[in-house]
This record gives C-alpha cells, sequence and structure tokens, in this order.
C-alpha cells in the first residue's frame, strides 16, 4: 500500500465555499514529490486536508497502516518557554524514542546543521533561518515513514538548502516518502521525482517531468514553462 493515498472530492473552511476539488495522488517509499502552485491555487488546503485540519472535507485521505510522518510548517512554531533541546526531549517523549539513540541522533543533527552551540536557547530568538533548521531536526528526530513540507527553502541560506537536500535524500535511501510544497521550481525540477501541479484548485497536471511535458505539449519544456503555461491558460479562459 501507497505511504499516503488522496482523494478528495472537495474541500474548504466552510460548507459555502469549496475551495479544492478533485485531486488525487499518492506517495509511494522514497519518493519525493513536488506540490507545485502559485499563490492561492490551494496548496496550503490541500496540506491541511491531508493533515485532518479541515472539517469541510468530502473525500478520503489514507495513510499505511504503520505510516507516521512529520509535518514542517512554511512558518515555524515553537513553545515561547522551551528550549532548542526541550522541544527535542518532549519530541522523543510524545514518540517513545530511546534514549541513547535518541540524544545521539539528536546530537549529529545538531553538529549538522550548527545548532549544537544554541541547543539551549529559545528558538522563538532565533535568525529565521536557524528556526528552519531546528524545525527540520524535529522533524528528522522522529524518523518518520514520510514527510509534510511546505515551503522549506524559505529562511535557508545556499549552505543551509544543500544540508536539507542532503539529509532529504539520506531519508529516502532508507524509504522515507516527502510530500514538498515549493515555489522554487529549479530546485523542485532537480530533486523530484514527480510533480503534482494545482491551479484555483484543481488538478492540472501530475507525473514525472516528461509526463507533465506531454500534458503540456512543451517536448523540451522546463518545470518553469511547464507551470507557466498552465498559469496562463487558466487567466485566459
Amino acid at each position: 500500500m501507497s505511504l499516503l493515498q488522496v482523494d478528495i472530492k472537495s474541500a474548504g473552511y466552510d460548507k459555502e465555499k469549496t475551495i479544492i476539488q478533485d485531486i488525487q495522488f499518492t506517495l509511494e517509499k522514497g519518493e519525493l514529490v513536488g506540490l507545485i502552485g502559485p499563490n492561492g491555487a490551494g496548496k496550503s488546503t490541500t496540506i491541511k486536508s491531508i493533515l485532518g485540519l479541515l472539517d469541510n472535507l468530502v473525500g478520503t485521505v489514507s495513510y499505511r497502516t504503520d505510516a507516521a510522518y512529520s509535518y514542517i510548517p512554511e512558518r515555524p512554531i515553537f513553545y515561547d518557554e522551551l528550549t532548542l533541546w526541550e522541544h527535542l526531549d518532549f519530541a522523543a517523549s510524545v514518540e517513545g524514542l530511546p534514549d541513547k539513540e535518541y540524544k545521539e541522533t539528536a546530537n549529529e543533527l545538531l553538529t549538522l546543521y550548527n545548532l549544537k552551540d544554541h541547543a539551549h536557547e529559545f528558538p522563538i530568538k532565533y535568525s529565521k533561518g536557524m528556526q528552519q533548521k531546528a524545525m527540520l531536526i524535529l522533524a528528522m528526530i522522529t524518523n518518520p515513514a514520510f514527510y509534510i513540507i511546505d515551503e522549506p527553502f524559505i529562511g535557508l541560506d545556499p549552505n543551509a538548502m544543500k544540508l536539507f537536500l542532503a539529509s532529504i535524500q539520506k531519508e529516502r535511501l532508507r524509504g522515507a516518502g516527502i510530500l514538498m510544497s515549493t515555489h522554487v521550481l529549479d530546485t523542485a525540477e532537480k530533486v523530484c521525482d514527480r510533480f503534482i501541479i494545482i491551479n484555483n484548485g484543481k488538478l492540472m497536471a501530475i507525473g514525472t517531468l516528461e509526463e507533465i511535458r506531454t500534458q503540456c505539449q512543451l517536448p523540451n519544456g522546463s518545470l518553469y514553462d511547464c507551470f507557466h503555461q498552465i498559469s496562463e491558460g487558466i487567466q485566459n479562459e
């Protein structure tokens, strides 16, 4: 069974207004899928539907039985009164992680992301880039079956972005799936296995870059070219 199966007939924030409709896709082991769309296209609503945060959902979102997931929001969220290490302790306690293994992994990740010297400080006082790295560490510490990541490149400098891409590649090699919403199309084109392009709340194209090119009738087009054509097509209707 797929790690994640999404079949959304319609969803929105109230019964009177549908934001997204007819969106179907799966996420498989070791797969990185890019969720692409302009602002207001319905990406955030799709993610909230998957997370079970919308009451007005018609359709189904199914996880593999043993498939725990980690969610990394676009805007980092922390408890005001907890240091980063206390956040890690809390996550380890909730997930029931073995103490020795958890601390070894935590120290490795803190060192990798250059946050070890800041582990006993409050993340709410970090820079935006540091906060984003802290969120990545908190997500990875639980060793999830798949990740849902919303705009991960915001606030990351080039070195941190390189570390992030290396980290998710390592996670994929162990079999974790990744659903990643992003506006950084050139990077997405290089790292994603498949793409889900949505606009005006509807699924406009899905598949590998080659399949997207075929659907857009752009044999040599970049992901940006295909995305631009889809967006322009909607505006001209």
